[in-house]
């Protein structure tokens, strides 16, 4: 009780700085304002309209980009978002079971050097495990913690002491946290749309865990900690389609009663990522939260399978990247191996999710200003054709040659027969390396680090498996990608910018 002492007189001394939790009408979404400089000096200002309906603030003006990590921590969660001034949140800390280790070993990975907004969803030990390591090792090795945020119901288990005793030693601001607050974040919105004032779930802690919504140009995610069905359907009241994002982080590690029905579909997420042991005790994720994933075409990362998963936004795109190569099909994670946390491993670009509805790009593989450019194939049984390019230009241009979609016999046991082929039609060598070529699906491929194409060279890229030659590149699928009937081939640069995008039908 003396340590929560210490969080009430935190609190007390917000509110009287003029910080409530009021939330903000719909006519006027300016939320409550946490506001943590550098210098750690934090106040809140809020619109004071006493008002219910809450909406999360729309996206800013985007300069940069905006990294949202889901470090592997086995049996737990933990997230890492970097925004485009390098101002950074953490989102939880792992499990109690290794005191932070993971955690820390990935933010000294990554040359993080300060915590401006440390984030409590709630205080289960699997979330606050390394608060009070990451706290410590912050304030005394590093450039300090500016702020810390928690949505205000206790534990008395001894993690949750000693986060508190690490918070009081290095007199940490602590801030009691309500929907309708935001955390003030150079070039990105941070909306915090739960705990409601008056909790729901007769205080349960992980039904009031402090939901996020973060947006950045046109990319935005959901992240809900571990509310289930109650924290959800206060959710979808009280928001509605003003959830809408395109990244959600399933709820409580992806339990059957996180990422309802109700949820997903108003959130409509392009994609979702699931925190959780790939062994899990628990059963994360559910089967049935998996199906429901599944039905809406969701495309799925698991940090079992999958590791550290970097989500990057310059605004129009997302780039995702993973340690490792897993399935993304809901219903078939779990064919993929097991990997366990690495501290500073290295992910690898997989695909690339379009966010901003720009128009296609063409681009000479290295201009800082892109042309718009729409290219559609001629309907053919077999495409080849002269190559569609970009614009002329001195440096090296790429272009589809031919699109041969249907393979000779039964599809399945002909895979290398389905195939796109490229050429560089520019003057110069265009060097390939972790661009990506997808298909209306968003089936991705990426072509192999260091992998350039001569001036006036063709590659030709097998959906099958073999092995890579200059002219010959296999993406390794065990089932066909273009459809027969129509698709779309796109191609995207290494910063995700659209080069070429080209239908047939």
């Amino acid at each position: 009780m003396r340590r929560w002492a210490a969080i009430g007189l935190v609190a007390l001394l917000v509110v009287l700085a003029g910080c409530g939790s009021t939330t903000p009408n719909a006519t006027d979404p300016s939320p409550a304002t946490t506001t943590a400089p550098a210098g750690g000096d934090t106040t809140q200002e809020s619109p004071g309209d006493g008002s219910t309906t809450a909406t999360p603030t729309g996206a800013i003006p985007t300069t940069g980009s905006l990294s949202v990590h889901l470090i592997n921590v086995d049996q737990g969660s933990s997230t890492l978002i970097v925004g485009p001034t390098n101002e950074t949140i953490l989102i939880d800390s792992g499990d109690w079971q290794d005191d932070g280790e993971y955690v820390l070993e990935y933010l000294r990975a990554n040359d993080i050097e300060r915590i401006d907004h440390l984030v409590t969803t709630h205080a289960d030990a699997d979330h606050i495990g390394g608060h009070a390591a990451v706290i410590d090792y912050f304030e005394t090795e590093a450039n300090g913690v500016g702020a810390v945020y928690d949505p205000g119901i206790t534990s008395s288990s001894q993690t949750y002491e000693r986060y508190l005793d690490a918070v009081e030693e290095h007199s940490v601001t602590l801030y009691e946290t309500r929907a309708g607050d935001s955390i003030a974040f150079e070039g990105a919105s941070v909306d915090v749309l739960a705990p409601p004032e008056s909790y729901v779930a007769s205080g349960d802690r992980n039904e009031n865990s402090i939901v996020l919504r973060v947006a950045h140009g046109g990319s935005s995610f959901l992240l809900p900690g571990d509310a289930g069905r109650e924290g959800e359907e206060y959710l979808v009241d009280e928001y509605d389609s003003a959830l809408n994002v395109t990244i959600l982080q399933a709820g409580h590690h992806g339990n059957d009663t996180s990422s309802s029905a109700g949820l997903l579909d108003v959130a409509t997420p392009r994609v979702a990522v699931i925190s959780s042991a790939y062994d899990s005790q628990y059963g994360h994720p559910d089967e049935a939260v998996l199906e429901r994933f599944d039905s809406r075409a969701i495309q799925t990362y698991w940090t079992a399978t999958h590791g550290d998963i970097v989500l990057t936004s310059n605004g129009t795109a997302i780039t995702v990247a993973t340690q490792q190569v897993a399935p993304t099909s809901p219903l078939e994670l779990r064919d993929g191996d097991a990997i366990a946390p690495v501290a500073g491993g290295a992910v690898q670009h997989r695909t690339v999710i379009d966010v901003g509805g720009t128009e296609p790009i063409a681009t000479d593989g290295g201009s800082d200003t892109p042309t718009a450019t729409t290219v559609t194939a001629t309907p053919t049984t077999s495409r080849t054709q002269t190559p569609t390019s970009t614009p002329e230009q001195s440096g090296g241009a790429l272009a589809i040659a031919t699109i041969h979609e249907d393979a000779a016999g039964d599809e399945f046991d002909n895979l290398n027969d389905e195939y796109v082929v490229f050429e560089n039609t520019g003057g110069e060598p265009l060097e390939l390396s972790r661009w990506t070529l997808s298909d209306a699906a968003d089936h991705t491929y990426t072509f192999p680090s260091g992998f350039t194409l001569d001036p006036g060279a063709e590659v030709t890229v097998h959906t099958g498996s073999g092995q890579d030659t200059d002219t010959d590149l296999y993406w390794g699928s065990g089932s066909p990608i273009w459809n027969n009937g129509g698709d779309t081939v796109i191609v995207r640069d290494d910063a995700g910018t659209i080069v070429i995008q080209e239908t047939y039908s």
